[in-house]
């Protein structure tokens, strides 16, 4: 009896034996496969509500993935809320760069191209990005007395190049899907292309500033005057006194201070309008 109960001890001493060893049989493995790429985006410093990333998209800074850092792909890509596509000029940064991002709208080929500043010594852009980043910015171009913005479509991103196209051709490209209109005599552009349905673009007002331009839709009378009034571009009304040259076109030298809202009650101004 005695030798059974040794005999059962050992047996028993042998399974817990084996159970504490691990077994050398492999289990199947369930994670086997590629490691999961995680594609990650440049993105535009967070604004006050919302943040654009390099693949087109526009969300707020809170929706954006945190590892990837770009924005969630179910809303619309190359979006362009508030933005005149004739001018490329939006009223929000984050849709400016949207919107430029297009690559129907912006040729990355040609956008690495472009000077990031003026002197011969500066870079170019490095990507699309970059560029609808520098380029959405705010420029002098888009303010005046040196603290308020000329419109409220003041983030732009229109490629400039040095071109030997002639000027006015040039000119003219730029306008293509601009209504050019003349308003009545003390009228503001403002008002004449509200009348329409229209907004004023400020930013193409320095287009019309020519006298070539102004002899294309006003009659001028075969003369044109640098003028200083905040009227200009515009021709003075027939019926005005004759100190003011009735009939003459008025542009200025001091482009800075084009804006929609000018008017005099004795001359017509020429308006862009979309």
């Amino acid at each position: 009896m005695g030798r059974l109960r040794s005999k059962v001890e050992i047996l028993t001493l042998l399974v817990l034996v084996i159970l504490a060893v691990p077994s050398k049989v492999p289990a199947i493995r369930t994670d086997i496969g590629f490691a999961r790429i995680i594609t990650s985006c440049n993105t535009t410093v967070p604004g006050r509500y919302l943040i654009s990333d390099s693949n087109g998209y526009v969300c707020s800074a809170l929706s954006l993935d945190s590892s990837s850092s770009c924005c969630p792909t179910g809303g619309e890509r190359f979006a362009c809320q508030g933005c005149n596509l004739a001018s490329k000029c939006c009223n929000s940064y984050e849709y400016c760069v949207s919107c430029c991002l297009d690559p129907s709208r912006t040729r990355e080929d040609l956008a690495t191209k472009i000077k990031i500043a003026k002197p011969i010594t500066a870079g170019t852009y490095a990507s699309a990005f970059d560029y609808c980043v520098g380029r959405c910015r705010h420029n002098s171009a888009s303010v005046v007395h040196e603290n308020a913005y000329a419109s409220n479509f003041h983030h732009c991103f229109s490629m400039h190049q040095n071109s030997s196209e002639p000027k006015e051709s040039k000119t003219e490209a730029r306008l293509t899907g601009i209504d050019v209109l003349v308003g009545r005599p003390g009228e503001s552009c403002e008002s004449v292309c509200r009348s329409r349905g229209q907004s004023c673009l400020s930013n193409m007002l320095s287009l019309l500033n020519r006298c070539d331009i102004l002899q294309k839709y006003m009659r001028c009378k075969n003369c044109c005057y640098v003028s200083m009034g905040a009227d200009q571009p515009a021709e003075v009304a027939e019926d005005a006194p004759s100190h003011l040259n009735p009939g003459a076109c008025l542009y200025t030298q001091m482009e800075e201070r084009l804006f929609c809202e000018g008017s005099h009650q004795h001359t017509r101004r020429l308006c862009p309008c979309a």
